[in-house]
């Protein structure tokens, strides 16, 4: 039976079999996942989790030779789930304090809206690549151990990066098992050549990794190879 529609339709719906269960939204799927019968809810993290009246956070600090004052990064955590086989924690919000007031305005915007990011749920991992690759115009530097730092910026995204490892959820960036194997032999080999010098470190004169951002590439059988990293301009 045909039905002649004379007005605009402004909504509709698919009429679905009684008892039959409403497909979740994207939205909802990630506030709750519900498990078969009899189990409780998972919560996931989504901007509707309302904030405890406490929450536990770590602070990191950051000196730069650019200022005279140091940074203090604090990221505070939510468990959610706590005390199940489900518990999960995740970063809440950050702050940044210092006594240096050159970077207040755009210090407080980013870090509010990267509490917005960690509180919206889903992959927040993408801030640390986002952030390492801000670069200051005037140049960057060295931080204690010899890493390049290309911004300000960089480094607070570097910190994320900690604190996402700390809590689980990015795994640490480390060489593998024949990258580790290459680089115990060529320090090997190399503090072998200079053990009568009694220097520490990686050697004066090493070159800036591009790939881990230390001063420890060195020159062994004609080759640039990092003694942090293990990589080699020789493949």
């Amino acid at each position: 039976m045909s039905i002649k529609i004379d007005r605009k339709i402004v909504n509709y719906e698919v009429a679905k079999p009684e008892g039959e269960t409403r497909a979740l939204s994207e939205d909802q799927a990630g506030a709750v996942v519900r498990q078969d019968e009899g189990t409780a809810e998972v919560i996931q993290m989504h901007e509707k989790v309302e904030r405890p009246e406490a929450l536990e956070g770590t602070t990191y600090k950051i000196k730069t030779p650019l200022s005279e004052h140091a940074l203090y990064v604090t990221i505070t955590d939510i468990v959610l789930n706590e005390g199940t086989e489900h518990e999960l924690r995740r970063p809440f919000e950050i702050f940044i304090n210092s006594k240096n007031m050159d970077h207040f305005q755009w210090i407080v915007a980013l870090t509010r809206i990267m509490s917005a990011v960690f509180r919206k749920g889903g992959d927040i991992t993408f801030l640390v690549e986002e952030l390492q690759a801000v670069f200051d115009p005037k140049g960057g530097y060295f931080k204690r151990g010899g890493k390049f730092m290309p911004s300000l910026v960089a480094e607070i995204g570097d910190v994320v990066e900690q604190h996402l490892i700390k809590i689980g959820l990015l795994q640490p960036r480390e060489p593998d098992e024949y990258q580790q194997r290459l680089i115990k032999e060529k320090r090997a080999e190399y503090m072998a050549r200079r053990e009568e010098d009694g220097a520490e470190g990686f050697p004066e004169g090493s070159q800036l990794c591009h790939k881990c951002h230390v001063r420890a590439m060195i020159t062994l059988d004609n080759c640039l190879t990092c003694l942090n990293c293990g990589e080699s301009k020789c493949g």
